[in-house]
């Protein structure tokens, strides 16, 4: 199916994670379609990113930048604007389970909040006008924890809540100016964080085995392109009337009894 995209502009924050993150498998996605994938993270691995898809002859542009300095983020704005003068899409992807908990200091929590939704906001507000011109539209990366909760993450949680609350704002605020806004929820996805966590664990293949087997289709974690696609899908012309929507992309981890995990793996 032809989605529609060639030569969109689409800006993506966190999107200089490792080699198979769900950021960096979105902005491939994006260049197989044709679109022009906009890199925005502080990461400086971006820059390779960006290189490597133009020795391909694609277009992209990665611009460094704290998301959680406005000034920053909203230079990074004026960056893109000045080299392509539209933007199409804004994928807000940022997310770190940082476990900011209940024992967490008052400016550790507002950190996480600031990382993981006030990014998002931020973001949203300066490429808006950009997003007015051409009609575009906003799809946030949301998290499982803002509606089942996980114990020990008071701050992401909020934030991952307020994420869905912005999604369905925007979507009543922006409805005016033909900009749609929906959320992709994610649950279990084997991305190299999640990796990185379970070998910090002394039962890590263990711990492992149980979280997959609590995922009800197919006993196995989302791949990161799972996710990939469906976001393409939801940011172009062939989702032309979905607007406000929360898209789970988790295998049934959310809303399936569990009762039924044992029948289906």
């Amino acid at each position: 199916m032809d989605l529609n995209l060639k030569n969109k502009i689409v800006v993506v924050s966190g999107s200089a994670g490792k080699e198979g993150s769900i950021g960096e498998t979105i902005i491939n996605r994006i260049a197989d379609e044709g679109a022009i994938p906009v890199l925005v993270d502080r990461n400086a691995r971006g820059f390779a990113y960006a290189e490597n898809l133009q020795k391909k002859g694609i277009d992209s542009l990665f611009v460094q930048t704290d998301v959680t300095d406005p000034v920053e983020i909203e230079n990074a704005v004026k960056t893109i604007a000045a080299k392509y003068g539209r933007i199409d899409a804004v994928i807000n992807n940022v997310g770190v389970n940082d476990g900011a908990g209940l024992d967490a200091s008052y400016e550790e929590f507002m950190d996480s909040l600031k990382l993981n939704v006030v990014s998002y906001f931020l973001l949203v507000k300066y490429a808006l006008p950009y997003l007015k011109e051409s009609k575009g539209n906003i799809l946030n990366i949301g998290s499982k924890v803002a509606l089942t909760g996980q114990g020990g993450t008071s701050g992401y949680a909020a934030a991952k809540g307020g994420v869905l609350g912005l999604t369905r704002e925007w979507a009543v605020d922006l409805i005016q100016f033909g900009i749609r806004s929906n959320a992709i929820i994610i649950a279990e996805s084997y991305t190299p964080a999640y990796e990185d966590w379970i070998k910090t664990l002394a039962d890590g293949e263990t711990v492992l085995k149980k979280i997959n087997k609590s995922i009800p289709f197919e006993g196995r974690m989302t791949k990161t392109e799972e996710i990939a696609d469906t976001a393409l899908f939801i940011i172009s012309d062939r989702s032309s009337h979905t607007t406000g929507q929360f898209v789970f992309v988790d295998g049934g981890y959310v809303h399936l009894d569990r009762a039924l995990i044992n029948d289906v793996n």
